[in-house]
């Protein structure tokens, strides 16, 4: 099966750090959401969509990206995703920061296998004041959950390209 990874990564590149381990465990290229055709997602069985968190929501390039993407099932079949985030807040158990994305994506006609998120490095007003906030962050630990995160999918789903 083929694999590829859509990310997001604009303020400290935390995301794309996380994107690039989960990619080699996957063999999946990293793209942005600009370098490649919303179409061009058919040709995959694996796709995972990632950006950092800005006030509790995905970047909104990632989120117009899948947006645009065409509505309901292609080939009868629904294509299979996984969703990531960085954030420098913790995620909220009650509101966590993939369900509006894994939403959009069912509408879109996905099937979510799993999500992951890691805290990183930020600078958001008004930890901006403060030299930001997680600055170590993504760190080896992280890194390492993001590789076996992507491993587990892909001994589940059988996702290589």
């Amino acid at each position: 099966m083929k694999a590829i990874i859509v990310c997001t990564s604009v303020s400290h590149g935390n995301t794309r750090r996380i994107a690039d381990v989960m990619g080699q465990a996957l063999e999946a290229p990293v793209v942005a959401p600009e370098e490649i055709d919303t179409a061009e997602l058919s040709g995959y069985d694996l796709v995972g969509f990632g950006s950092g968190i800005f006030t509790g929501n995905f970047h909104p390039w990632l989120l117009q990206f899948v947006r645009s993407l065409p509505n309901g099932e292609q080939k009868g079949q629904r294509q299979r995703a996984f969703v990531f985030a960085t954030s420098g807040l913790p995620e909220v158990r009650f509101r966590p920061f993939t369900r509006p994305l894994v939403r959009l994506l069912d509408q879109k006609g996905f099937t979510t296998a799993d999500t992951f998120s890691c805290r990183a490095f930020d600078t958001w007003l008004p930890f901006k004041l403060v030299g930001g906030i997680n600055r170590a962050r993504p760190n080896a630990t992280d890194l390492d959950a993001a590789r076996t995160f992507a491993e587990g999918l892909r001994a589940r789903l059988g996702a290589v390209s």
